[in-house]
């Protein structure tokens, strides 16, 4: 296997293949959010602000609870992911929701060639961009479909994480850009006893690889913020905040595990 050449192949059959386990797991409580719940946490909604009329893209967008979720605030919204499993369960979920989004199955690099026009809002969070090998060309991609003065809104797992083993026991992988990291793992993170053993390829993406990746594609950092727990229960051994949220076990309020971006063209 060629990591820079097979990634897209055998990452789109990992989505596919986790896409209907997801839909119907406890983890994304489809049921809930049907009945009106809104998938956005408090991390990322105050970067967001008011989005009624906004046009926003939301960039792997899985199978568009959160872009649905954005539709319901007002916003007019363009969901992106590479799986066309999830892309059909998003469309299924807005026609039978009513709320107009738009949804397309490319990946973030071909997306220009598949879309036209610009946005007020870029959107993308939570466990997306270890799956791109290169941020140079992300950060082009926000920044080709953003306005004058629109914003991305970044909200992303910390590198940090991506450093250990997946029941965080020990470092196992470089905090920088150094190599594709595969692996085959078991199960998913929505449902961990899950009959999924597939093949996956990532990249860990350091703080700085990020930020200048996006200050060189033209946008400006209006801000930058770290957490030290995750709105969702996605990781091994993690034990609930008092408050929302979760942190890893034994490594409480030690650790960054989320990190958030809003950056200005």
């Amino acid at each position: 296997m060629n990591p820079e050449t097979d990634y897209l192949e055998t990452n789109r059959a990992l989505w596919d293949a986790k896409t209907p386990v997801h839909v119907a797991s406890e983890f994304y409580n489809v049921p809930e959010f049907i009945a009106g719940k809104n998938t956005l946490h408090e991390i990322e909604l105050p970067l967001l602000g008011d989005v009624r009329g906004k046009e926003i893209l939301h960039l792997q967008c899985h199978f568009g609870l959160d872009s649905l979720s954005l539709a319901r605030m007002g916003a007019k919204v363009t969901g992106v992911d590479f799986s066309a499993e999830a892309i059909e369960q998003a469309r299924t979920l807005n026609e039978q929701l009513g709320l107009g989004t738009q949804f397309i199955c490319t990946d973030v690099y071909s997306l220009p060639d598949e879309l036209q026009g610009t946005f007020d809002i870029v959107f993308t969070s939570y466990g997306v961009l270890g799956w791109l090998p290169d941020m140079a060309r992300w950060a082009a991609v926000v920044s080709h479909f953003l306005k004058p003065g629109g914003m991305l809104v970044l909200v992303e797992f910390h590198p940090v994480v991506w450093m250990f083993n997946p029941d965080f026991s020990k470092i196992a992988y470089s905090y920088f850009n150094k190599e594709a990291i595969v692996e085959t793992l078991s199960g998913t993170y929505a449902a961990r006893e899950a009959g999924i053993q597939q093949a996956e390829i990532g990249w860990n993406h350091s703080m700085s690889e990020v930020l200048q990746s996006l200050i060189n594609a033209g946008l400006s950092i209006a801000h930058v913020s770290e957490f030290d727990y995750s709105p969702h229960n996605c990781f091994q051994n993690m034990v609930k905040r008092e408050d929302s949220g979760y942190y890893l076990s034994g490594l409480e309020e030690k650790m960054p595990l989320v990190y958030a971006v809003r950056a200005v063209k």
